[in-house]
């Protein structure tokens, strides 16, 4: 007697359409179509979270950047005087304290300065 692969094949095609949930048209409803945008957004899910670490230290640079011009001094001056004085501190944290606790990130800028050697900016009126 014949065999038939019905069952595993259902199941197979069900976990699939649960997986394009949310498409719309063919991608929804079309096995081969669904087939070929599942093999699409796992392609670009997996660059993209390759991708997601560099837009975020990016986001981290500009806004640290901007926090340190504020206070007078270039970002790389900034990031060069944090190695000298030893500074454990991360570019994610960093940029979180300039958003967050100004108070904390002036302290930090302050201590970079004295180290570099670098003048008080001037008084902004």
């Amino acid at each position: 007697m014949r065999t038939k692969s019905v069952v595993p094949r259902l199941r197979a095609k069900k976990r699939l359409f649960k997986r394009v949930k949310g498409s719309v048209g063919g991608r929804r409803r079309l096995l081969r179509t669904a087939k070929e945008s599942i093999i699409r957004a796992g392609v670009y899910a997996r660059r993209d979270r390759r991708r997601k670490k560099r837009d975020f230290r990016r986001l981290w640079i500009v806004r640290i950047n901007a926090a340190v011009r504020e206070r007078g001094m270039r970002y790389s001056q900034f990031i060069a005087g944090l190695e000298k004085i030893g500074a454990e501190l991360d570019r994610r944290t960093l940029a979180e304290m300039a958003v967050i606790d100004r108070a904390g990130f002036d302290a930090v800028v302050d201590s970079v300065r004295k180290a570099m050697g670098l003048p008080e900016p001037a008084a902004v009126a």
